[in-house]
């Protein structure tokens, strides 16, 4: 009998109580200025990602599907919440698609009983989906919960070392096609047989499937609501409702891990493709009138103000430097010039996801990243915990990869006069 899905919750997976809180309003916050910046300040500088350097036909979904047991691999935890080279299977699948400029959303289907599991592999906002008793069921109700998009990208949690490439492979295929899906050649021979070969099979024109397989929303959800259930994926169910399905380019890195020795082969790809990253960034900025200074996007109530042409976070500013330092891309100078007037007074988070998107761009995320503010007042540690989950939000990483701090030079110097805070910043980008 299948079971009942419960409706959509919007959940955001890295902490507890008020850190919850805050990055639940700051995306929304995010989300709003993001908006107003379009607006007031017209195209994006160069370097940014946008639809002109992103295959992006229409506002695209990801959809991944999470809610199987794994039983081929045996016993033990499901294999989507299994740690693969320190981290969760399915940390490493939403974060393929959540990193990715073109997907304005991420829909996670979860078995009921792994709520608690993925409360603790997830790390970034999602809307997460009760799954049905089949993999179909668990579709259908991923698939309702997609909003506002044009297209959908399904994906099996099972395939954790999907790449940009291969996203955007299937991205650019549906500007043409109602439906893409990447696979592989076949290259080996193909034999018939039980214990003896009992003939041979014509491999020209096979293929190998892989996810994510993508679909315009509305084609999909109809192919689904009239299907039968038992395919054996969503090809299948298109082409039964005669969808055209483009294949793009697979990756053979882009396995689905299904037996034991799976797991060891997707480790080895991971330690052999690492390619390691660390910027650093510096930054100071003087205090002027004002009752409260921004500081990693958090308004901190003080006597004076942060004097600066966008909104002075000294934070943000510093984290961002440190990321174009990595990409060796010059500084926050070189991407928004000060001498640019639709820069003065902007929201700082605007050049920090610039740089995130230049670097997933490029094909590295952030690993983890070390703040340091330099300063006599405000105090940073009532407030560090809500500016470690707005930049981990904006960093697009788990709480616990982001470290902010402070420390005084002991009333020495600038800082010690109390005329202005410097920060330092440490970034570790990696590409696999």
């Amino acid at each position: 009998m299948a079971r009942e899905s419960k409706g959509p919750t919007q959940v955001i997976c890295t902490g507890r109580s008020i850190c919850t809180i805050i990055r639940q309003v700051g995306a929304q916050f995010s989300a709003a200025r993001r908006q107003l910046c379009a607006t007031a300040f017209g195209p994006r500088p160069v370097g940014m990602s946008d639809s002109a350097d992103i295959p992006r036909p229409h506002r695209a979904a990801a959809l991944i599907v999470a809610a199987g047991r794994g039983t081929r691999l045996g016993g033990g935890l499901p294999k989507q919440y299994r740690v693969l080279a320190g981290r969760p299977v399915i940390t490493r699948s939403v974060e393929a698609f959540a990193a990715h400029p073109a997907i304005a959303q991420v829909v996670v289907v979860i078995h009921p009983e792994d709520a608690a599991l993925f409360a603790q592999a997830c790390v970034v906002p999602v809307t997460v989906v009760e799954g049905g008793a089949t993999r179909d069921a668990s579709v259908r109700a991923g698939l309702a919960a997609v909003a506002e998009c044009d297209v959908v990208l399904i994906h099996d949690a099972a395939r954790p070392l999907v790449s940009r490439a291969v996203i955007d492979g299937v991205l650019a295929a549906l500007d043409d096609h109602d439906g893409a899906a990447p696979a592989l050649p076949v290259t080996d021979a193909l034999w018939r047989g039980g214990k003896v070969v009992e003939g041979v099979q014509d491999r020209a024109g096979l293929w190998r499937a892989q996810t994510p397989q993508g679909f315009r929303l509305d084609a999909i959800r109809a192919a689904h609501a009239a299907a039968p259930e038992g395919a054996l994926d969503d090809v299948e169910v298109a082409r039964a409702h005669g969808i055209e399905v483009a294949i793009s380019a697979g990756d053979a890195a882009n396995m689905k891990l299904t037996m034991p020795g799976d797991f060891e082969r997707a480790e080895r790809m991971l330690e052999t493709g690492m390619d390691i990253r660390v910027g650093n960034g510096f930054d100071v900025h003087r205090f002027g009138p004002g009752d409260a200074v921004w500081l990693c996007g958090i308004p901190v109530p003080h006597t004076r103000g942060l004097q600066g042409h966008s909104d002075a976070d000294v934070g943000l500013h510093t984290v961002t430097d440190a990321i174009y330092g990595a990409l060796a891309e010059g500084d926050i100078g070189t991407h928004f010039p000060p001498s640019d007037p639709q820069w003065k007074g902007a929201a700082s988070h605007i050049f920090l996801t610039h740089a995130v998107e230049l670097a997933a761009a490029r094909g590295y995320s952030v690993s983890n990243s070390d703040l340091t503010f330099l300063c006599e007042r405000p105090k940073i540690g009532p407030v560090a915990g809500a500016m470690r989950a707005r930049l981990a939000e904006l960093l697009r990483v788990a709480a616990d990869r982001v470290s902010v701090k402070a420390t005084t030079t002991e009333r020495l110097g600038f800082t010690g006069r109390e005329e202005g805070i410097a920060a330092m910043a440490t970034v570790t980008l990696v590409k696999r």
